[in-house]
């Protein structure tokens, strides 16, 4: 096993660094919004369409990846995270989530509930690929799936469900690309033309595409080194060796997509990456000019259940990108909607002050049901309150009578070098305008009573921090100068 280290880039660090492994991203605290936003808004988006959380675990038997999804593809091939464990077993970190979900539904005995089954996910997946932006090695996917219903109509749903999802998060301008790949029954003749179609043109395939040509053709569809070739358009067409009963369920897709006015556009060269496909096969894509690739994709998964151990089992499911839907909201300027208030910025001078200021702490996050305890580093406190967001600032200084409340209003994020320097609201002569010196605006007698309109909430606030005095220098002070508010404590 190896790690890898890289030189420090900050002087805050005295030897080598470790930096996350290749193919994998941190999320940061002021990143969450994006993935809050976007968890939020597509398990909306699947409750309203009454599908149903499930959990499978991050590893599984390597034997059902390799089943499930073939032998030929490259997730099986190249991708995989494989290894042994101490007990001897194999296992294999999720590739992806439709394989588990379906050995969860035969291992629990799901197919007694009402059919079909709507279950969705959110959880992250493991594929070793060469990383690119909104591609990793360790990604994350929203995906559905809809199991114990062969009709059209569940089709599209899954359907209508990708496309509000993305509707939801705010992505316009997105395709819904369709092809049918009929069903097992149909495969053995699509497959011998294909094969015919290929042959001749072996020679310009590398190792891995001659290989596929021979094992299984219609994986050639998805090549990425064949994508640009010529022959690649006028290759055969799946729906052309459709059978009865695929054909009359495909056009009875269409159909209702045409009688809904939901714009989608054919492609047959699109066949999806893994083998346990059959029938109807989508993606959903930016519409953006070099915009990423497909942000959404699924398909119906009629003999997975079965290739399980179970009962023929038709299904249907899609997944989709975190990092990429995240990636398109970014490229496109959405920004997710504000949802947690500004903190409540805590301060106090003294010892004496102290006590009170814990107590006084612990209570408003004991109200809230959450919130965090800060210590500022060597730093003004007014710039502090500015950095973390407050709005208000409540202060407590000792005095004769035990410990004095003040607050005030903290200047925005622009005005933070005001806030250092001791030029914001309620600063004068050079000393820093800390929260106790800001100035109120009129809210009347104490906190409670106007915190509401600033963003706190005034019998509960969210978040509360506990922050100590700092001179403008950045050490402890001992008697700094109090500016009272108009408000009184």
């Amino acid at each position: 096993m190896h790690a890898r280290i890289i030189r420090p880039t900050a002087t805050y660090y005295n030897g080598p660094m470790h930096q996350a492994p290749r193919g994998t991203a941190d999320i940061l605290p002021e990143q969450r919004r994006y993935w809050s936003f976007v968890y939020g808004t597509v398990a909306g988006a699947a409750g309203a369409f009454g599908y149903e959380r499930i959990d499978t675990p991050v590893f599984e038997d390597t034997a059902l990846f390799a089943r499930t999804v073939g032998e030929e593809t490259d997730i099986v091939q190249k991708e995989m995270y494989s290894f042994q464990d101490r007990g001897g077993q194999e296992i294999t970190l999720r590739p992806e989530g439709t394989a588990a979900v379906c050995r969860a539904y035969l291992e629990h005995g799901l197919h007694n509930r009402p059919l079909p089954v709507r279950l969705y996910y959110l959880c992250p997946m493991f594929r070793y690929d060469r990383p690119q932006a909104g591609r990793y090695r360790q990604f994350h996917q929203f995906g559905i799936e809809a199991i114990g219903d062969p009709d059209a109509t569940v089709d599209l749903e899954v359907l209508q469900l990708a496309m509000e999802s993305m509707e939801r998060l705010g992505l316009g301008g997105m395709t819904l690309v369709l092809n049918n790949i009929g069903d097992a029954a149909d495969r053995p003749r699509y497959v011998e033309a294909l094969r015919e179609h290929f042959s001749p043109h072996a020679a310009h395939m590398g190792k891995d595409d001659r290989r596929r040509l021979d094992t299984n053709p219609l994986r050639l569809l998805d090549s990425k080194e064949l994508a640009g070739e010529s022959f690649m358009a006028s290759a055969p067409r799946s729906v052309d060796y459709l059978g009865g009963e695929a054909r009359e369920h495909w056009q009875e897709l269409l159909g209702y997509l045409d009688a809904l006015g939901i714009p989608y556009r054919l492609d047959h060269t699109l066949v999806r990456g893994l083998d346990y496909y059959t029938r109807t096969v989508f993606e959903v894509h930016p519409s953006r000019e070099g915009a990423q690739s497909a942000v959404c994709a699924g398909g119906r998964y009629d003999g997975l259940i079965e290739q399980l151990g179970g009962r023929p089992t038709p299904g249907i499911g899609f997944a989709a990108g975190i990092e990429r839907l995240i990636l398109n909201l970014r490229e496109q300027g959405t920004e997710p909607p504000g949802t947690d208030p500004a903190p409540l910025v805590m301060a106090y001078r003294g010892e004496r002050a102290k006590a009170e200021a814990v107590r006084l702490a612990a209570t408003l996050r004991s109200a809230s049901g959450r919130g965090g305890r800060r210590r500022a580093s060597a730093q003004p406190q007014g710039a502090t309150a500015v950095r973390v967001g407050a709005r208000r600032a409540r202060g407590l200084h000792p005095g004769r009578r035990g410990a004095r409340e003040r607050h005030g209003d903290v200047p925005r994020h622009g005005d933070e070098r005001a806030a250092r320097s001791g030029d914001g609201a309620g600063g004068g002569g050079g000393s820093t305008p800390d929260p106790l010196s800001l100035k109120g605006r009129g809210l009347g007698r104490g906190y409670w009573g106007g915190g509401a309109e600033h963003g706190v909430c005034p019998t509960a606030p969210r978040r509360s921090t506990l922050i100590p005095t700092f001179s403008p220098q950045g050490r402890r002070s001992r008697n700094p100068p109090l500016h009272p508010s108009t408000g009184s404590g």
